[in-house]
This record gives structure tokens, C-alpha cells and sequence, in this order.
């Protein structure tokens, strides 16, 4: 046994390769492990990533039904940051919103198959762009608080998606012709002065390069609720997945709060 604890999704580190981290008793670098049979088993527990308690169901990721309905973690501005109210002293925790939400927030443009607009702290760049399985990124806008931001990101729903194609991710289906920094300066002439006073002049595309060897042809989402123990050869990692040789897939974020072993 490699070790043995509750899911958290991966840590990761940018490089010429992104790197990944298992947290659990020990931490476990998920790269070295590509190419190689693992075997994850569940215990049959889920504890609250919140407070701890065991629950005989996740909601949302890894909460149990009292902490997602009450936790600032799980509140609805998370999905929605167009409803954010840290900025008024508001929310389920306004010392929490304070420190995470009226805080400074990024608008970006990420590119997959598609393109898609998206909202994350400043903080959390480029984690969030590679947790979501992005091929590249660029940062459009900056502002002071989580509110600001989703205004933002509302205004260009119209213009592109703000959700990822996971299956089209796993299997690596980029559209090459996108240009980051062209669809960026287009949007000048179509956003509203209120939201220009926040356009950022960086330019840089961050290109984001995973560690798979393998991208599976039609995908396999595999879960711990119907197979308590996944075994297979790791061909690789991409957003917060496994993949595996067989075409199959593992969501590390689904299984927040499971508690695993891996060996």
C-alpha cells in the first residue's frame, strides 16, 4: 500500500509537464505512477470535506446535506459569482467571503474544444485553468471582488460557453484554430465601458501540457458507488481525472471525502 486517506483533488504544479499530487497519509506523486497497474479501493466511508462526519452520501463535492446547504464552500455564487455578496460584508460566512471572495478575481478565456469564459481568484491562476482540463488560457479582465468578475463573465455568456466539454477534454479534442489573444482584443468593441475599466492588458497565453500517455477513444466514467475497488494501467492525467489504458476514467473531484487506498 502506497497509502491511505480521503480524497482532496490533486495538487498540481506548473511545468513543462504538469505534475500531480495525491494528498492522502502520505503524498503520492501520481506522475511517477503513469504507465504503471494501480488499484484504488474504497473503505465504504465518506467524511464531510467541511466537518468531518461521516455520510452515507457526497453532495456538491464531499459535503453531507447540513454543510452543503449551509457551508460558504457550497453556496450558490461558487457556481453563480454574479450573486456574490462579499463585497456588501454578506453571505452564509461573511468572514469566509472575505477572505476568499472579496478578494481579487480573474475573468479568462480558456480553450479546449471550444472556448470558454470562466471566473477564478487571482490566487488560484493557473490551478483553475488546469483543474478544468484547459489546452491554453488567457486572462481577460481583473477586478477587486468575486461579484465584479461574474457581471463579467455574464456579459460574454452570449459570446461563448462557461462550461467545459468534459468528454471532449478527456479525449484531448482541441479546435486548433483558436486564437486566445485574437478572440481577447475582439471583445473590446462589444464590452460595455463600465466592464473595459477592468480589461487587462496581459497578453500571455498560458499553454498547459499534461502528463497522459494514452487518450482514451470513447469514454468510461468509473465510480466508486457501483465498483468499490478500480484497478487498471494509468495512462495518464488530465484536469482532476485518471485515465486509464482501457478507455476508463476516474473523477477525482466526484470522490471527494472517500476514503481510499492505493496501491
Amino acid at each position: 500500500m502506497l497509502a491511505a486517506g480521503n480524497i482532496r483533488k490533486m495538487k498540481v504544479d506548473l511545468g513543462d509537464q504538469i505534475r500531480y499530487q495525491l494528498n492522502l497519509s502520505e503524498i503520492v506523486d501520481m506522475n511517477s505512477l503513469i504507465g504503471n497497474e494501480i488499484n484504488l479501493s474504497w473503505s465504504g466511508i465518506i467524511n464531510c470535506q467541511k466537518c468531518g462526519k461521516i455520510t452515507k452520501k457526497s453532495f456538491g463535492e464531499g459535503f453531507c446535506y447540513n454543510c452543503f446547504i449551509s457551508a460558504p464552500e457550497a453556496a450558490e455564487c461558487i457556481v453563480r459569482p454574479e450573486l456574490c455578496r462579499a463585497h456588501l460584508g454578506e453571505g452564509r460566512d461573511p468572514e469566509w467571503e472575505q477572505a476568499h471572495h472579496n478578494q481579487p478575481h480573474i475573468v479568462y478565456l480558456a480553450a479546449s474544444s471550444a472556448v470558454k469564459v470562466g471566473v477564478t481568484r487571482e490566487s488560484q491562476v493557473p490551478t483553475r485553468w488546469i483543474d478544468q482540463g484547459a489546452s491554453s488560457a488567457i486572462i481577460i479582465a481583473r477586478t477587486p471582488n468575486r461579484y465584479e468578475a461574474g457581471r463579467i463573465e455574464v456579459a460574454l455568456k452570449d459570446l461563448y460557453t462557461d462550461k467545459t466539454n468534459w468528454r471532449k477534454m478527456l479525449k484531448n479534442e482541441i479546435d486548433d484554430s483558436i486564437d486566445l489573444e485574437e478572440e481577447k482584443w475582439s471583445l473590446e468593441e462589444q464590452l460595455p465601458g463600465d466592464i473595459l475599466d477592468f480589461f487587462s492588458e496581459d497578453d500571455e497565453v498560458i499553454e498547459l501540457n499534461y502528463p497522459v500517455l494514452r487518450y482514451p477513444n470513447a469514454v468510461k466514467s468509473v465510480s466508486f458507488d457501483k465498483f468499490p475497488a478500480i484497478r487498471g494501467k494509468l495512462a495518464g492525467i488530465k484536469g482532476q481525472y485518471l485515465l486509464f489504458d482501457d478507455d476508463r476514467v476516474m473523477s477525482i473531484r466526484k470522490h471527494t471525502g472517500y476514503f481510499v487506498e492505493i496501491d
